[in-house]
């Protein structure tokens, strides 16, 4: 492997990806790509996106699992309250829209209406249906890899775990944000995470650079550009192409 390639946060945005792949002139079997999780939801084809990532897979990419995905996930199998209220009102949306095959109708998604509990069950229908497989690949998906000089994984390390990050809950690799990014993690790896959007961080969607981490959520689905890092031994390069959502 000549060098690692890391992408975080498509949401949707499935022409972004292909765009920043061709960009980044991204060989399977050449380079080691990682995709950090958040398939799905905000973005405008989050069904096109999960194909176009089993796909990168089956050709030997790694994919992380994030928590976008594992509410999709949740929805899926078990569709509580709960559950059905995150999803609609974290982006769950369009998700729906791509899945079903509509067009998006505010006043069918309006939380707690009849309306919308028709449509989330019908979305649930699909997805153990026709998307049976989409379900499976993701509820398999791993929480983090790592090699000698980085960890990747979704959301980052919380530091009570950092003596034995392994052991943390599923819900930290997925959803912890400024206790993992306000604090040395005290590895001997750099982290390597999407989740929070690096505007947060630094107030710029580029990609941003800590002493012990490294952030790349440049908040395609919010309009703003999806990000890549490129890893060699000499060191990194970054890459982005521009939010253009009505191309997705």
């Amino acid at each position: 492997m000549q060098r690692t390639i890391a992408i975080s946060d498509i949401h949707g945005c499935v022409s972004e990806l292909n765009e920043l792949l061709i960009r980044m002139k991204y060989t399977p079997g050449r380079d080691r790509l990682i995709l950090l999780g958040d398939y799905v939801d905000r973005g405008p084809n989050s069904c096109g996106t999960v194909e176009r990532v089993m796909e990168l897979v089956r050709e030997g990419a790694i994919a992380l699992r994030g928590n976008h995905d594992q509410r999709l996930i949740d929805l899926a199998v078990d569709g509580d309250e709960h559950t059905m209220h995150k999803f609609m009102t974290h982006g769950g949306m369009t998700t729906a829209a791509s899945y079903l095959g509509e067009t998006i109708l505010l006043s069918d998604w309006i939380v707690g209406s009849d309306a919308s509990l028709r449509k989330l069950q019908k979305l649930r229908e699909r997805l153990n249906s026709n998307y049976a497989d989409h379900v499976a690949f993701l509820k398999e998906l791993p929480l983090y890899v790592e090699d000698e000089r980085h960890l990747f994984v979704h959301a980052g390390i919380h530091p009570d775990y950092s003596h034995n990050w392994r052991k943390q809950p599923e819900h930290e690799f997925m959803y912890v944000k400024e206790p993992f990014w306000r604090n040395s993690t005290g590895l001997p790896q750099k982290v390597v995470f999407g989740h929070t959007r690096t505007v947060e961080l630094h107030g710029r969607s580029s990609v941003w650079f800590s002493h012990d981490k490294i952030g790349i959520d440049g908040g395609c689905a919010y309009g703003q550009q999806l990000n890549g890092i490129e890893i060699t031994s000499s060191g990194y390069a970054v890459w982005n192409v521009p939010a253009n959502r009505h191309k997705s």
